[in-house]
């Protein structure tokens, strides 16, 4: 048997929902419209974090052209840990704002928990056991995403920057790539 006649065989396949079906039961589902607050906070701090990495990046490259002629050794390194620091600094401020959103919609009943708790979501660990009303079930998974985005632009101007640092570009002009 192949596996597109197994795929044909399951089950719950002629019972498939459409998108817009499935969309309405997760919305009624939820019941809550403070999560599209959430939500909209979720992509204003991924902008605002976009922003401030670029930032950082271009600084960052500002330095390093201009030291670039200099015999300043040391200089280089200085800058890009520095802007290791900053990028460090912007994402324990992005996990405290999450957790003054949970500790406004009283998603926890004490302060701590909820640090820890948009600490642990927001950078996927996932190690304690919280157990969260209905209405805050998915507020896990838009933690955790705003996370794992903005973990990945951080590391992909910090590449940028550590390839200058290095002297080795990640564009070869001659080749067109």
């Amino acid at each position: 048997m192949s596996i597109f006649e197994r795929l044909a065989n399951l089950p719950g396949l002629q019972n498939l929902p459409s998108f817009g079906t499935l969309f309405a039961e997760i919305n009624a589902d939820i019941g809550n419209s403070e999560i599209w607050f959430v939500l909209l906070f979720a992509c204003l701090m991924l902008t605002f974090h976009g922003i401030t990495v670029l930032m950082i990046a271009g600084a960052f490259h500002w330095i390093d052209l201009k030291l670039e002629n200099k015999r300043i050794y040391g200089a280089n390194f200085l800058s890009y840990f520095i802007a290791i620091l900053l990028i460090i600094a912007i994402h324990l401020i992005e996990i405290v704002a999450w957790s003054y959103i949970c500790v406004a919609f009283q998603v926890f009943p004490t302060n701590p928990q909820t640090f820890y708790f948009a600490g642990e979501m927001y950078t996927t660990v996932g190690y304690g056991d919280y157990n969260l009303s209905e209405r805050w079930r998915i507020l896990p998974i838009i933690i955790s995403f705003t996370g794992i985005f903005a973990v990945s632009m951080s590391g992909a101007a910090l590449y940028s920057m550590m390839g200058a640092l290095l002297g080795r570009s990640s564009q070869n002009p001659k080749s067109g790539i």
